[in-house]
């Protein structure tokens, strides 16, 4: 490694760089064990809230610790990027769905953009190591952003960034060396403010902070893979939920997203309750090609739909 070659201001290099490949923000923090969110964690699998999420207990000394999941580990660039939609579906005679599932699936667009950040990192430093992730390894995502200065974990349990609302995914470049930080956390600005405990229906915000998956409208309609245990009402949710982000005062600041492949297509926008019911296998797979609903697959969404169906 010849550090005479790492430019001085790297880490504002990578900065403008993610902002300029559209991401709403970036923050950065030195890598090393999260050992109070390990406790936390270690808490809420112990309850058995994370339902069947079983590979939650897989892997936890690298959830918990990036310098064990990626070689040679210093620093996580932590970015965020703004989903929220400009059109949202019609609500008159139809269902819902999250708007995180609108348009393309988030991983095929979060990682392009990662990877085209990461060879940027690799222009100005050639000797540099890393990984990309969103969403689809051992990371706490949450906890990294939380660290690296983009927001505080709302009662919700969702990343709350003070200017811009929760509409965001998360990712993460986690290289080999070691970065400037000059970022730190947000102060959690939830206060008493109740309303996601208030308005979840099923009553999966159990307390402030806690989240029991076993009666998330979105674990059941997405990661559940089983018949309805319990007789919830989900509110014409077929798949996921965006009811406490929906209500929660911080969204007032959400702006209205520039991804092209984040918008509703025509055929979705234009779809009812009897066209969603009408669906068959063809076509879920032609008009979900490259969404995230294929995540639950057809027999999960028909499920949900029937579920739906019997509430009206």
């Amino acid at each position: 490694m010849n550090l005479a070659d790492i430019p001085e201001n790297l880490s504002e290099l990578i900065v403008n760089k993610a902002l300029e490949l559209g991401f709403s923000a970036c923050g950065i923090s030195e890598a090393g064990h999260l050992s109070k969110d390990a406790g936390f964690m270690e808490e809420w699998l112990s309850l058995g809230f994370h339902a069947d999420m079983h590979y939650l207990e897989m892997n936890k000394e690298k959830r918990y610790n990036p310098k064990l999941l990626v070689d040679n580990a210093w620093s996580v660039v932590s970015v965020l990027y703004n989903y929220f939609p400009e059109e949202q579906l019609p609500s008159a005679d139809n269902y819902k769905i999250s708007k995180y599932a609108y348009g393309t699936d988030y991983h095929i667009v979060i990682k392009d953009k990662l990877q085209i950040l990461f060879q940027f990192t690799k222009t100005c430093f050639p000797d540099l190591t890393g990984r990309i992730f969103t969403d689809s390894a051992p990371v706490l995502d949450r906890a990294w952003a939380e660290k690296s200065g983009l927001g505080f974990i709302g009662k919700n349990t969702c990343l709350i960034h003070p200017r811009k609302g929760s509409f965001h995914f998360i990712g993460h470049l986690i290289v080999s060396y070691p970065l400037t930080v000059k970022t730190a956390p947000v102060t959690d600005y939830c206060g008493t403010c109740r309303r996601c405990i208030d308005a979840c229906p099923t009553g999966a915000l159990v307390a402030p902070h806690k989240l029991d998956a076993r009666k998330c409208i979105s674990y059941l309609t997405i990661e559940n893979k089983k018949p309805f245990m319990q007789d919830f009402d989900f509110n014409d949710w077929i798949f996921g939920c965006d009811i406490c982000q929906d209500v929660c005062p911080w969204n007032r600041f959400s702006t209205t997203h520039n991804e092209a492949r984040f918008r509703l297509s025509d055929e979705i926008k234009n779809m009812r309750k009897v066209d969603w019911e009408s669906l068959t296998e063809d076509s879920f797979n032609r008009i979900f090609k490259d969404s995230a609903v294929k995540r639950t697959k057809f027999s999960g969404l028909t499920r949900n739909i029937e579920a739906a169906k019997k509430k009206d």
